[in-house]
């Protein structure tokens, strides 16, 4: 006998809660619209180079490399 959505949906859920686990879903912002690319790039053409780059070392410092260095 066959299943509804609804039904399938329903014990993929109750298999998920079983395992602690639970669905979210999450939006962002759509890289491919023109609008949010021009957004996007005012952001980054206002940032401050030095306090970029001074983050950027920070994280090279502090980041942990795999014994390549």
């Amino acid at each position: 006998m066959a299943t509804s959505v609804a039904e399938r949906m329903r014990a993929v859920r109750e298999r998920r809660r079983s395992r602690a686990e639970r669905e979210i879903r999450v939006t962002v912002p759509d890289a491919r619209s023109e609008v949010v690319r021009a957004r996007v790039a005012r952001s980054v053409a206002g940032l401050d180079h030095a306090v970029e780059a001074e983050a950027l070392s920070w994280i090279e410092a502090v980041a942990e490399f795999d014994g390549d260095r």
